[in-house]
């Protein structure tokens, strides 16, 4: 199951696993698929069964978030917009930098902040933001507010959640299971915002050919 991965994963890995796990999702390109809210939230979580140290824990997230965004944005700003013409590959897409230049073009500064929760956009907007003519010092507050939120904030929401389960060695898995149920909600807000109306018109297209086959008795 997911959630026994997730657990395992942390365990295996431990601090140094967490943090080059957050540093690569916020700071290297091929970092974008790695699950960095569900790993926060469950490291939180796990944390407060001691099986961690929050304290350890939560400056560890938070350096690794940081770092990770400066380095993506260093990156940008070496490479520039050379990328945009990259070739395609498996792990790269050119594709994801114009959708997180739109996300930037969309959010402007407080892109920084909200990517932090959108799985694509936090790999590729620091970046764009690199790419782009966002000074440093601008780009610095606004990538210290994002980790505080994300990394800071989530495992200590995970915490907070597992000081609170009862009988926990009952309830550990379906307590990680909507941890991570809860971590999917960012990107799925995100994904019906910008695509809602095309899944709406395929449904609805969908719908109308059922209702035909049905009135015709096909």
């Amino acid at each position: 199951m997911i959630p026994v991965d997730i657990r395992e994963l942390i365990e295996a890995v431990g601090y140094i696993g967490i943090f080059l796990i957050i540093f690569a999702e916020t700071g290297l390109l091929v970092g974008f698929f790695l699950p960095g809210d569900t790993l926060l939230l469950t490291a939180g979580f796990l944390a407060s069964q001691d099986l961690m140290n929050i304290r350890i824990l939560v400056p560890l997230c938070f350096i690794a978030a940081v770092t990770g965004d400066a380095v993506g944005y260093a990156f940008g700003k070496r490479v520039g917009r050379g990328l945009f013409k990259k070739e395609e590959s498996r792990l790269f897409k050119p594709d994801n930098l114009i959708r997180a230049e739109a996300f930037m073009e969309k959010h402007g500064g407080l892109s920084i902040i909200i990517a932090r929760f959108v799985p694509f956009a936090r790999t590729f907007v620091p970046i764009v933001a690199g790419i782009s003519s966002m000074k440093y010092p601008r780009f610095l507050m606004f990538n210290v507010v994002g980790a505080v939120l994300w990394a800071i904030g989530l495992p200590l929401a995970g915490y907070y959640l597992g000081a609170r389960v009862m009988e926990l060695e009952h309830y550990l898995i379906p307590a990680i299971a909507v941890i991570i149920l809860v971590s999917l909600i960012p990107s799925g807000y995100h994904v019906w915002k910008e695509h809602g109306e095309k899944i709406r018109s395929s449904a609805r297209q969908q719908l109308d050919g059922v209702l035909k086959r049905g009135t015709t008795g096909e």
